[in-house]
């Protein structure tokens, strides 16, 4: 029988509702972010925000009072805040992704969490570097988990890792489920891009995870997790790996949409020794290839993730050709956002080195989100072109 479960009142946002919301926090995330640099965290008071705008729930299950809405949503969200500030953005991106993580997993574990209180936050650190040691009714977890980005304002945390026997020998990878309360923060984010992601490390040593809290990572990457088959929702149903990469795109389109907007602003009245700088036509063709590389990327990965979505919608599976396309976009619009910012700031003058500029900081904001792991262009074109060539994968070494 199925726990009771209580949620605040809150009537259910559309997508316009929720967007226009993230729009009126812009200038609002824009002020912060000198404070999160300096914190090197988010600011409290922009999470209680993006709580009471009820924007972490636009992926959350309805059981939970979340909104079920689609994967594309979410990043159109992420991107609109990231006009504001990136490290804010990125914060409110994994708040906000993680509630479907946490849906992959047992009810009762979902019941843990947001049985009483359904805004309960989640962080999560993927590196599987966790060691499970099997006990009854559980397992022990200890482990030396890093980049794990919000940890300051997350009620628990997942942690990637694999389960060992008695004997050391490895056996089935797996994602535990823990109170935040239960794992030791290291203050080590001191970074020159995302400054104030505050995705910092933390230590767990020796807690006790229930089994209903252990969700394995082959059934999940197979579709054949406890959540994935309770829920319906098209979103709970979105792969990872592939086109989900499109949620760090969204940072990285959004901080180049807000470099651009800043770059105009200054640079239209700029002068140079007297001279108007906006007359300069290779400065006009240099904005107007920027613009277009920056409305290309958006175009690209949000049509990936639409698509992707469409064909849940449908009931369908997402083929391999969407899986690896989707991936190829994502990656290759943050290398035309990166060219687009890079162009830009080349070109925006010595006062643009100044720390008190924000021009300096999306620089590195931008450079810093499109650096993940998840948005490596080699790779991704690398496994594109091995599908559509028909290759065979790789053997790992």
């Amino acid at each position: 029988m199925l726990k009771a479960v209580h949620t605040k009142g809150h009537a259910n946002a559309t997508r316009e509702e929720l967007l226009a919301r993230a729009e009126a926090l812009i200038p609002v995330l824009r002020e912060r972010a000198t404070e999160g640099e300096r914190l090197r965290r988010c600011p409290d008071q922009t999470v209680r925000d993006y709580v009471d705008a009820d924007l972490l729930r636009v992926c959350q299950p309805s059981r939970y009072g979340g909104f079920d809405l689609g994967y594309d949503v979410a990043c159109e969200i992420i991107q609109t805040l990231a006009r504001g500030d990136a490290s804010q953005a990125w914060v409110y991106m994994v708040l906000a992704d993680n509630p479907l993580k946490l849906a992959s997993y047992e009810i009762a574990a979902q019941d843990d969490v947001w049985g009483v209180d359904s805004t309960k936050k989640l962080c999560v650190a993927v590196s599987p570097v966790g060691r499970a040691k099997k006990v009854d009714g559980g397992v022990l977890w200890t482990g030396s988990h890093g980049f794990s980005s919000g940890i300051d304002h997350a009620d628990w945390v997942m942690c990637g890792g694999f389960e060992y026997d008695e004997n050391g020998v490895k056996g089935r990878g797996l994602s535990a489920l823990m109170p935040t309360s239960e794992v030791k923060l290291i203050d080590d984010w001191n970074v020159v891009g995302l400054a104030g992601t505050g995705s910092k490390s933390f230590e767990v040593k020796d807690v006790f995870v229930p089994a209903h809290r252990l969700l394995d990572k082959k059934a999940n990457d197979e579709g054949r997790s406890p959540g994935a088959l309770f829920y319906t929702a098209p979103v709970t149903r979105l792969p990872r790996g592939g086109v989900s990469a499109v949620s760090y795109t969204a940072v990285v389109v959004g901080v180049a949409q807000g470099f651009l907007r800043e770059f105009l602003d200054v640079t239209g009245p700029r002068k140079s020794r007297g001279e108007s700088v906006a007359t300069n036509v290779a400065l006009q063709a240099s904005v107007g290839q920027a613009a277009a590389e920056i409305e290309a990327a958006e175009r690209m990965y949000l049509g990936a993730i639409r698509e992707t979505m469409q064909t849940l919608a449908r009931g369908e599976q997402v083929s391999l050709e969407q899986h690896y396309q989707g991936k190829r976009n994502a990656c290759y619009a943050a290398q035309l956002c990166l060219q687009a910012v890079q162009r830009l700031y080349n070109i925006a003058g010595g006062r643009a080195l100044f720390l008190d500029n924000p021009l300096q900081r999306m620089f590195r904001d931008c450079f810093a989100a499109a650096a993940h792991h998840s948005l490596v262009w080699e790779n991704a074109a690398a496994e594109y072109g091995r599908h559509a060539l028909g290759a065979p994968k790789a053997k790992a070494h």
